[in-house]
């Protein structure tokens, strides 16, 4: 674990750490302007420079010469990815952090959040009723989703496209403001715990054109994407509702100890049948 002797807050005061560091929640490569991996600050936030490399994208996913991806049936997304509310909340109240009514409160936590930002495995989209912080189960989970994306789509053919982080960290703050927007939007959310984020399983991130890897469709992503968090969902590492309305995964993290490996098997849990070419 490396220290760093000096990081920027969240409000661009400069700040010395002498206990610690923030985690990284991507898997960027190192520089002297960068914060290298596995970097802890119990119960404080920072903010590092961002890697340009990973913030580089595209406005918009090409539409033409898109080739067929193959993928599996999920089945309805609705059915399938309905876990309610209530289970939501109920992980979030026991591995997330207390709800906060600023960012700065975050100083008073004692529970460590990791900084996510754009990287090889996820774009963080913009966000305006958000804040860019997980739980560490959180952030992991939210890793290991942008990594399993990322090697499908090669092991498939392959493909430059990045899943989309549309709403991580929210405060009470920033719930209220949702609020004034989005009726729809509730008022206890599990998004104040920082156990929760959202994908979008409408857009996703093209990085660059180089004429080499195959176009794909935003369809067969979202098929693709529904696969992963299907097994993610069966190895008890998340919670998932498929939001129609917001165009996104709302994704919570379970606690580390309900996690087990493709080895294990307690039998329960979708099956993925092949779907014809």
């Amino acid at each position: 674990m490396r220290i760093l002797p000096g990081l920027i807050f969240a409000t661009a005061a400069v700040i010395t750490i002498a206990t610690g560091a923030i985690q990284c929640g991507c898997s960027c490569s190192s520089s002297k302007n960068e914060a290298d991996t596995q970097e802890i600050l119990g119960g404080k936030l920072a903010t590092f420079f961002q890697n340009p490399l990973y913030e580089r994208r595209l406005p918009n996913m090409p539409d033409e010469g898109c080739i067929k991806l193959k993928s599996k049936f999920v089945g309805s997304y609705r059915r399938v990815f309905n876990d309610s509310n209530h289970v939501h909340m109920a992980v979030a109240e026991q591995i997330g952090i207390d709800p906060i009514h600023y960012l700065k409160d975050a100083w008073n936590i004692k529970q460590p959040l990791v900084h996510i930002r754009s990287c090889k495995e996820y774009y963080v989209d913009e966000l305006k009723h958000s804040y860019p912080y997980l739980v560490p189960e959180a952030a992991e989970v939210l890793k290991e989703i942008g990594r399993r994306f990322n090697d499908s789509l090669e092991a498939r053919g392959g493909g430059n496209y990045r899943i989309k982080v549309t709403s991580v960290l929210r405060t009470d703050r920033t719930v209220k403001r949702l609020r004034r927007v989005n009726i729809n939007s509730v008022g206890a959310s599990t998004h104040q715990y920082g156990t929760t984020f959202d994908i979008s399983h409408f857009k996703y991130i093209f990085n660059k054109e180089d004429g080499k890897t195959p176009h794909r469709t935003a369809d067969d992503l979202r098929v693709l994407l529904s696969e992963i968090l299907l097994e993610m969902r069966n190895e008890k590492k998340c919670f998932v509702k498929y939001e129609h309305k917001q165009s996104c995964y709302h994704i919570t993290a379970r606690p580390r100890h309900h996690w087990y490996t493709d080895d294990q098997d307690d039998g329960e849990g979708f099956i993925l049948e092949d779907m014809e070419d």
